[in-house]
């Protein structure tokens, strides 16, 4: 691949992305409540945990998914409409249901799977559009 071009910077606003996102997902205006009810966890457990560890790893794992995608999508022919549909595949088409599908051998509920699936899509897509446009 001798036209690979990886925009840094924007791997790092598509890490930022996914934080950003998830507080919105998971906030009480969208899913918070649903989520954790199909998760079992009351507001006690979530306070105890680790907001250091928890976002410092969610920031980690983001920016490695977004140089991944970054990789796939780093051909000079992206552009957004490319890097939304190509979002759009890998968060769904791979991501999302192969979560789905660990979800199904742990009975979780198909709320819990389309919540956490949806985010999961959306995210994808979302940074796909982001490295398409931000070339």
């Amino acid at each position: 691949m001798e036209n690979l071009y990886i925009n840094h910077f924007a791997v790092f606003v598509c890490a930022l992305a996914n934080l950003a996102l998830g507080a919105l997902w998971y906030s009480p205006f969208l899913f918070y409540r649903a989520w954790q009810s199909e998760t079992g966890l009351t507001d006690e457990q979530l306070a105890r945990q680790s907001p250091a560890k928890t976002y410092g790893l969610a920031f980690l794992f983001s920016l490695i998914m977004s140089y991944n995608l970054a990789f796939f999508l780093g051909d000079s022919a992206t552009d957004a409409a490319w890097g939304a549909a190509a979002g759009f595949l890998a968060g769904f088409g791979w991501a999302a249901l192969i979560f789905a599908v660990i979800a199904l051998f742990e009975q979780r509920s198909w709320r819990y799977i389309l919540i956490n699936g949806g985010f999961i899509t959306v995210y994808f897509t979302l940074i796909g559009l982001i490295l398409g446009i931000w070339r």
